[in-house]
């Protein structure tokens, strides 16, 4: 998200250069630009390969046992009552594991995605099982979710939509500042667990997928366990599975106030939840059910026992859920998927990684797999120097969507080759669940849309028809017509930022008089369910999904020579990746995703810029190559630059350094 007072921006032109080696321009403050200060790193960070000191807490191995999960059912069960609202309910722990489904009796067997304004294109207007949508929106809660922010589906709503905050009053404003992460944590994602239905060795394992993404709609919040998140909560009973577009209301909305009532007893802190937190000054929404609202009484409801069978019954969902009642798995525990790295496996001693429950890394550091495209592949020590360089940047960083202020920011940090191939993912120890998946998934893009094979792979790929740019391969000829064909061509270095840019429904970002950027859907068709390139690559592979299929990649670009595509789980369309280079020649990305869009910027540009310094021969790519240097005609006539990155100010915790992104 947005930093509360961006507006820093990463000046990476020759004139730029030369203002901050005069002094001017901008540059960094107190110490001369910010590649100048100590020990050779960038942003005041000394590189090197000694371990850092811990600065991190690693959250309490908390987790809801199965009687907890019976009352929070119970609980949703008596307001659903109490309302005359049927429900299908779902609980889920930290790492998605699927804990309870149970479905009301009455309780309608279906949702639909909501209908588009201007014909139904992607997921607009499918038609899904309810459990599916009351399991996204329980994952929903618990991966955006951690112990220093509280967010809900009602979160999710405000921060995806085409202007921030979404309300008839604020057109002309920019998007969301998480616009397009609904579409992470895909069921067709190569990274998220699949479900193991006959149990054993890695069947608790996650990040687990969720079956339609990150939900928009009110009715998932996250579930608390002394301080500690472990779970989500996702109600749905009223058959729209929508979102809010207008945030200066208050709703009544039952599944949200089922999904409160169900809470009770394992409810958020109210000093970290989403009002507690703001964007650009905007305080963000969490709920507008109040416990006043509530019809029933949650601290005594019925026992679980005496409402299966009577009042619903537990519900299987193949690929997702076997039809028990199961106990969470404490997160951090090898079982959960996710634990703290040992230092052989990661020179950090807050750092954590991802394990097959047996002990395992599944993604240690390692070389990359496209030395016959590149030339020179990134080396293990290289992918290690970027992936330790871009942590200790994080370890420094001030948070944005944490509380309590001056908080470290936590994130998940992924490094790609050119092939996508996941050359190590590493996280800090609380940082939500959600960036995993979506810094795999920046990585690629950055990689994808810097790399030469973009047109032509893109172009291989029909997807739809019968209506405008519905095929994967339009979307070329859009990018040409719009941006020229160098963009695609791996004749520009292609930050996120630079390319969610062109991925917006008005270019300049929020400018209603303007027409759609190339990768999007013009205003008239789009919807958080309809964005663009982005839902056209992974629609095919959902609907697979919705009809009962297991889909191990979400887009059906060509393979690469290594077996797999470049974007197996899909893209991402906002900031946080830069590609990485060596010389003019690009090997591989960073992608860094879980707190503020600024400081996810930042990690990625100065942990790449940092990385270069310590171990030579790789870095950011050449400053007259970025996107940045690229002007792109508006509707209008108007010439936009496109940004490659923007740094927060007063980035970090333990210095007064501003414009650290200055001068690189």
């Amino acid at each position: 998200m947005r930093a509360r007072q961006q507006r820093g921006t990463a000046l990476v032109s020759i004139l730029a250069l030369t203002l901050a080696a005069c002094g001017g321009g901008g540059g960094a403050t107190g110490n001369g630009p910010a590649s100048q200060v100590s020990g050779g790193g960038v942003g005041g960070v000394a590189s090197g390969s000694a371990a850092p000191a811990s600065v991190f807490a690693k959250p309490a191995a908390e987790a809801l046992t199965s009687a907890e999960v019976e009352t929070v059912v119970a609980r949703a069960v008596a307001e659903a009552q109490a309302r005359g609202r049927p429900a299908v309910i779902a609980v889920v722990d930290r790492v998605g594991n699927v804990l309870a489904v149970f479905s009301m009796t009455g309780a309608r067997a279906t949702a639909r995605a909501r209908p588009g304004a201007d014909g139904n294109i992607d997921v607009q207007g499918v038609t899904v099982p309810a459990a599916l949508g009351a399991i996204a929106k329980a994952i929903t809660g618990a991966y955006l979710s951690s112990s220093g922010n509280a967010f809900s589906t009602r979160t999710a709503s405000q921060i995806v939509q085409q202007h921030f905050p979404p309300s008839r009053t604020t057109v002309g404003l920019e998007s969301g500042p998480l616009f397009g992460v609904q579409f992470s944590q895909l069921p067709c994602s190569d990274l998220s667990a699949r479900f193991a239905a006959g149990g054993g060795s890695g069947a608790l394992i996650g990040p687990k997928r969720s079956p339609l993404g990150l939900a928009a709609d009110p009715g998932g919040l996250p579930l608390y366990k002394n301080g500690v998140v472990v779970g989500g909560i996702g109600i749905m009973a009223d058959g729209d599975y929508g979102f809010d577009p207008e945030v200066l209301d208050v709703d009544q909305d039952d599944e949200e106030a089922i999904a409160l009532a169900a809470s009770i007893g394992n409810e958020a802190p109210v000093a970290i939840r989403a009002e507690r937190i703001s964007v650009d000054g905007t305080l963000l929404r969490f709920s507008d059910a109040q416990a006043s609202d509530l019809k029933s009484n949650p601290a005594s409801p019925r026992s679980f026992a005496s409402l299966n069978g009577s009042a619903g019954t537990l519900t299987p969902v193949a690929g997702f859920y076997a039809g028990s009642i199961i106990a969470g798995t404490p997160y951090g525990s090898e079982a959960s998927g996710i634990r703290n790295a040992s230092l052989a496996e990661f020179n950090h001693p807050d750092a954590f990684i991802l394990t097959n429950g047996s002990g395992a890394n599944r993604y240690p550091v390692r070389a990359g797999s496209d030395a016959a495209e590149v030339g020179t592949a990134l080396t293990v020590a290289e992918t290690r120097a970027l992936l330790e360089e871009a942590f200790k940047i994080m370890s420094r960083a001030r948070a944005q969507i944490r509380q309590p202020l001056d908080s470290r920011a936590q994130v998940s940090i992924s490094v790609v080759d050119t092939r996508g191939v996941a050359l190590g993912v590493v996280r800090s120890p609380d940082a939500p669940i959600f960036g995993i998946d979506v810094s795999l998934q920046k990585a690629r893009t950055a990689a994808f849309f810097s790399g030469k094979s973009a047109a032509a792979d893109l172009a291989a790929v029909t997807t739809a028809s019968g209506a405008p740019d519905a095929n994967v391969r339009d979307f070329v000829a859009r990018s040409n017509n719009f941006i020229g064909p160098d963009f695609l061509a791996g004749k520009i270095a292609v930050s996120n930022r630079g390319f969610g840019l062109v991925a917006r429904p008005y270019f300049p970002d929020g400018e209603v008089a303007q027409s759609n950027g190339p990768f999007s859907r013009p205003i008239a068709n789009f919807s958080p369910f309809s964005v663009g390139l982005q839902s056209a690559l992974i629609v095919q592979n959902l609907v697979q999904v919705l009809g009962g299929g297991n889909p191990t990649r979400c887009t059906f670009l060509p393979d690469t020579p290594g077996g797999g595509n470049r974007l197996q789980n899909g893209i991402q369309i906002f900031p946080g990746a830069v590609p990485v280079f060596r010389g003019s020649q690009l090997v591989g990305a960073l992608g860094v995703s879980g707190d503020g869009i600024d400081q996810d910027d930042m990690i990625s540009f100065l942990g790449t810029a940092n990385a270069g310094l310590r171990v030579g021969g790789i870095g950011l790519p050449p400053a007259a190559i970025r996107s940045d240097q690229l002007l792109v005609k508006a509707s209008n006539g108007a010439s936009v630059r496109l940004r490659f990155v923007g740094c927060p100010f007063a980035p970090f915790v333990d210095t007064a350094e501003q414009n650290v992104c200055q001068a690189l």
